[in-house]
């Protein structure tokens, strides 16, 4: 039974491909769900802004939050309007993540973001972006970061390969803190449900008192809402926060 948690992590192959010998571009469930997220944004947002009204109603209103929320984001980290130009990326990937979040909390459905080889391959986008503009913009000069002002040039053995760890940990990091979190819920959720309904099937008193750990359910599925949300506010943040020291070399 405990096994069974894991098993809405499974990566089923629905359609296998392998056109180049044991090169596998397999049709997933998590292709097929990123698929549907892609196709729901490209629905919900371009009807939407084409049949915007001055009243919105409620799509119109949580995508108006959401352009407001990555715009006040993207004026708050990096000054000036510089930032601007990266605000179709950023929202974008802020609305693209909360959509694959928020479909993977319906039964049934899979969560492609619980997986770190999905969320990697965006963070590892996002550090390779930044790190390339940094190196347009102030070309060798964009690792003085690597040595802090101030500090004794007797300390560089020390801080550099500190800095150089630090910085290449953010690839890591970005992707592992969007798929732990999402993962950590969905586990909860599971063992959570599974003992409700162990409860249930027992029967009597017992099956009386399992509308405690059915509200601690309800209240769960709330709260994996907000995370879905804000797991997808933090890895725009940062992003935002990568982007700006890519412009502005502090």
């Amino acid at each position: 039974m405990s096994f069974a948690f894991f098993d809405q992590f499974e990566i089923l192959r629905l359609l296998p491909l392998h056109p180049f010998g044991n090169f596998d571009v397999s049709i997933t469930n998590s292709t097929v769900f990123l698929l549907i997220a892609t196709l729901y944004f490209l629905f919900i947002f371009q009807t939407n802004v084409q049949n915007g009204t001055i009243i919105p109603g409620r799509y119109q209103s949580i995508i108006e939050i959401c352009y407001e929320t990555v715009h006040d984001m993207i004026k708050d980290t990096i000054p000036g309007n510089d930032g601007n130009r990266f605000f179709p990326f950023l929202f974008t990937l802020f609305a693209f993540i909360l959509i694959i979040n928020l479909i993977g909390l319906i039964p049934y459905t899979f969560t492609p973001t619980a997986h770190f080889a999905i969320t990697f391959a965006l963070s590892c986008s996002v550090f390779l972006a930044t790190l390339i503009m940094g190196l347009t913009n102030f070309k060798l000069d964009y690792f003085s970061f690597l040595m802090p002002n101030g500090a004794p040039m007797v300390m560089a053995w020390f801080l550099v390969p500190i800095e150089i760890i630090s910085h290449l940990a953010t690839a890591f990091t970005l992707g592992l803190r969007l798929a732990g979190n999402i993962t950590a819920g969905h586990l909860l959720f599971a063992i959570l449900s599974s003992f409700v309904w162990q409860m249930l099937m027992a029967g009597g008193l017992i099956a009386l008192a399992s509308f405690i750990p059915l509200i601690i359910c309800f209240a769960i599925t709330v709260l994996e809402i907000a995370v879905s949300a804000i797991q997808a506010y933090v890895f725009v943040l940062l992003t935002v926060i990568y982007l700006n020291n890519s412009i502005n070399l502090h």
